[in-house]
């Protein structure tokens, strides 16, 4: 991976903090003074920002942007990192993301140690050194101007459907919630059908799964795009064909290996533009709720200076 190490590559401004104390169910929650005495040891003035909800902390991380930060650490999961992200893209400000959360398949994808305090401690050398690494993102658009930027992967199946029928239920609370919304999406499991434009060849597939990776994992360490690279300017898309419950239960567990990928029922394309289109999805970016389909989903190659 390309190293630039150049001085105005990490700005001189304040090291702006955003920390999720929600993140990982809470366990982290104590190291947050420890992590930023860490930052501190780069020598560089370290600020904290304030932010109650995941929309004021994408607010909070756009104004710090504004007003001169030198950097942007995200301490959280891919949530936080997601969210971070937006402000960062496309800039000359470097990011440093802290996996603290549940998931934190960016980080540890893009060569973080999956220690929050190690990562800390790279990201402290980075800066003290001026280092920045370039790496790819996505960015997803809508016909209606939507706009987003994710690192990891967007998901345009069964998980988003899941993860959209766990979000519209208020019983029960915490992980269980998730555990019914896949029963009950089981249950009514069918394959749609997808229309995809991969670099202006079209597409048209029956499909359960589908997923536009830039980098190989989602949900805390499931390999759905084993191969994506965050560094080669193209995109991954997964797409696992017709399959029934009793497929889709015996396939899921690989994903974690990315040994699904040999199935027969299993597609992979590689593409720099993505045009993807359904009915009734609603897709979800490194875990976040995005856009309902049609999306296009391009390639930015070095589109963020990670500091590392």
């Amino acid at each position: 991976m390309l190293a630039v190490t150049a001085h105005d590559h990490v700005l001189s401004g304040p090291v702006a903090v955003l920390a999720n104390p929600t993140a990982g169910r809470g366990r982290h929650r104590g190291l947050l003074p420890r992590l930023l005495e860490r930052l501190e040891r780069s020598g560089r003035p370290v600020r904290l920002l304030a932010a109650g909800t995941p929309e004021e902390a994408e607010q909070a991380c756009h104004a710090a942007v504004a007003d001169g930060a030198g950097a942007l650490v995200a301490v959280g999961g891919d949530g936080t990192v997601h969210r971070a992200m937006q402000a960062v893209a496309g800039t000359a400000v470097p990011f440093g993301p802290v996996p603290a959360g549940t998931g934190n398949d960016f980080a540890v994808e893009t060569g973080f140690p999956a220690d929050p305090l190690a990562a800390a401690e790279v990201i402290a050398d980075a800066l003290r050194a001026g280092r920045s690494h370039p790496v790819d993102l996505a960015r997803l658009t809508t016909a209606g101007g939507g706009d987003r930027w994710y690192g990891a992967v967007l998901a345009a199946g069964f998980d988003a459907i899941v993860n959209e029928r766990a979000n519209r239920m208020r019983w029960p609370r915490g992980p269980r919630r998730y555990d019914l919304a896949i029963l009950v999406e089981l249950a009514r499991l069918r394959p749609r059908r997808y229309r995809l434009r991969l670099d202006g060849e079209e597409h048209e597939l029956d499909a359960v799964l589908v997923a536009v990776g830039n980098a190989a994992s989602y949900g805390g360490g499931m390999r759905i795009c084993p191969d994506a690279d965050p560094t080669d300017g193209l995109l991954d898309v997964v797409v696992g064909g017709r399959f029934d419950r009793r497929t889709l239960i015996r396939v899921k567990p690989r994903i974690y290996q990315g040994t699904h990928v040999t199935h027969p029922l299993v597609r992979a394309y590689r593409a720099r533009t993505v045009e993807l289109d359904a009915a009734g999805i609603t897709t979800y970016a490194d875990g976040e709720r995005a856009f309902d389909l049609p999306v296009r989903i391009t390639a930015v190659p070095a589109a963020v200076r990670l500091l590392r």
